[in-house]
């Protein structure tokens, strides 16, 4: 799914299920490269906004998200919740252990090559947008709000 899409879904859901207006969803989306520092700079952006809950489009945003938390002095993840998207290889074994969603990739390996398989066998294959269902995978860099008081 486009990123675009995530990010139209991230507003409406915010906008219907939190009573939000559509601009401030807006706002709390930051367009920016998928790696380190591109984490980094949105993060900066998102944490003088005030969020204490960062949602990424990569594992390697996930990374520059805590990186920029901990120049500030804050902690993942009492103070900020980060979670990260791929559920890279060594992304469990990162300080802290990162929250992630992982994709069903052998699920959407096959999918692809039975389609492929499809068009070369002479089957007319219809334009399908296939949907999978995505795992979040909790682990150390996730925690429920703090509440003041």
């Amino acid at each position: 799914m486009p990123s675009r899409r995530k990010r139209d879904g991230f507003v409406e859901a915010a906008v219907s299920l939190l009573s939000m207006d559509r601009s401030e969803a807006e706002g709390l989306v930051c367009s920016t490269l998928f790696s380190v520092e591109g984490g980094q700079v949105a993060a900066g952006a998102l944490l003088d906004a005030g969020c204490t809950g960062i949602v990424c489009g990569s594992d390697m945003m996930a990374l520059g998200v805590v990186r920029a938390a901990r120049g500030r002095g804050l902690d993942v993840p009492r103070d900020v919740s980060v979670v990260g998207f791929d559920d890279s290889q060594l992304i469990a074994f990162t300080d802290p252990p990162l929250t992630t969603v992982r994709q069903p990739v052998q699920a959407m390996a096959a999918a692809a090559v039975g389609a492929l398989l499809e068009e070369i066998g002479g089957s007319p294959v219809q334009r399908t947008e296939y949907v999978f269902q995505p795992e979040l995978v909790v682990r150390g860099s996730t925690a429920a709000v703090r509440t003041e008081g």
